[in-house]
């Protein structure tokens, strides 16, 4: 995400990054440069209306780590600027002690060690303490959802059984901590779908004495849906990954008959396509006749206006399903290279600014998809 914060190091990730020299000073540089008020006035000023902001548990517990505390500060600072701004915030846990995903955005890449007694009540721990400040009255005019973990994978060393059994705590003890019961507390759906966590959501209500047939908005389910990793997805050409966009649609159809709210809190414009003179579209990351540019390796200041047209459409249909299908949605992310970074995709026109805007309207709308 931000790979000059690295340069001069070995580090691969913010475990391994917070023991290098000088990591504290070039931490809180990154911390004040890399998200301002100035973005959040921006990305208000585009319609955007809602952010969602990723903390490790180590800004609230680091003890017998080596990673450096100071970002819940910055954190607040952000959850300051989307108030005067008249935006909410997702307060999101995403990364947990032992690492959830082994992944480097999770703090730690390689080891998955999550899943231990001891790791799961600390990642409680960490989201009581975030639920005791912003799930107070005095934040409930700004932030509008704690989200308890970020992507935990739910093979290998995560077993689906115990992530089910430990969100169920984690949400009863999230709830009975928060002041503002208006607070949705999100579960992450691990790549699993909405419909795998729907029995979950419907557990904490009964345990809550409530009624399960009712609309109940203080629970929600976060997606985050790409077109990047399955070799399928690898091999489709634009057109194809535009159906695809559009049978997403039917993904939420079990949390809508349950009456849960489904947020699609992750998703891009990138996809592993090259576009071709003429327009047309191929799968791939290179090409070599006149003229043809591949999103996921030409520079996004080099794109010419026949990629940005079907990244514009790609991103479209997909706005399209959010719009008529889910709660809301947060792309990922607000900076980034190429089809990652929305700034970007509004300056270079491939996001529609403002977001309601249509240049392609009603791409989904054919029966046949």
């Amino acid at each position: 995400m931000a790979p000059d914060l690295f340069d001069g190091t070995d580090a691969i990730d913010q475990f391994t990054f917070d023991q290098t020299d000088d990591a504290n000073s070039r931490l809180k540089e990154h911390w004040e440069s890399y998200f301002t008020e100035d973005h959040v006035s921006e990305l208000a000023s585009y319609g955007i209306n809602a952010i969602r902001i990723p903390v490790g548990f180590w800004a609230y517990d680091n003890k017998n780590t080596p990673y450096l505390k100071g970002a819940d500060a910055y954190l607040d600072r952000a959850v300051q600027w989307a108030r005067v701004n008249d935006m909410k915030v997702w307060v999101d846990l995403h990364g947990a002690p032992g690492s959830q995903n082994g992944f480097d955005h999770s703090g730690q890449k390689g080891s998955v060690h999550w899943q231990t007694p001891k790791n799961l009540d600390r990642t409680i721990t960490v989201l009581k303490k975030i639920a005791q400040k912003y799930g107070s009255n005095k934040y409930a005019d700004v932030v509008s959802g704690i989200e308890l973990l970020n992507e935990p994978t739910l093979w290998g060393k995560n077993e689906l059984l115990i992530t089910k059994e430990w969100t169920q705590q984690a949400c009863e003890e999230v709830r009975d901590t928060i002041e503002n019961k208006n607070l949705q507390i999100v579960v992450q759906d691990g790549f699993k779908g909405s419909a795998t966590w729907v029995d979950v959501v419907k557990d904490v209500i009964e345990d809550l004495n409530e009624d399960p047939s009712e609309h109940h908005s203080d629970f929600a389910i976060d997606s985050h849906l790409y077109q990047l990793y399955k070799l399928k997805e690898m091999a489709m050409d634009q057109p194809q990954h535009i159906i695809q966009a559009c049978n997403w649609r039917y993904n939420f159809e079990a949390a809508q008959r349950s009456h849960i709210p489904v947020y699609v809190g992750e998703w891009s414009g990138a996809t592993k396509i090259c576009v071709d003179s003429n327009g047309t579209t191929t799968a791939g990351e290179t090409c070599d006749t006149d003229g043809c540019q591949c999103i996921a390796t030409t520079p996004v200041e080099e794109w010419n206006d026949l990629v940005i047209d079907q990244v514009r459409r790609y991103i479209e249909a997909q706005l399209d399903v959010w719009e008529a299908n889910t709660k809301g949605w947060f792309y990922w992310n607000f900076k980034g290279t190429g089809a990652w970074g929305f700034m970007d995709g509004i300056e270079k026109g491939f996001i529609p600014n403002p977001v309601t805007s249509r240049k392609y309207p009603g791409q989904c709308d054919a029966t046949s998809y």
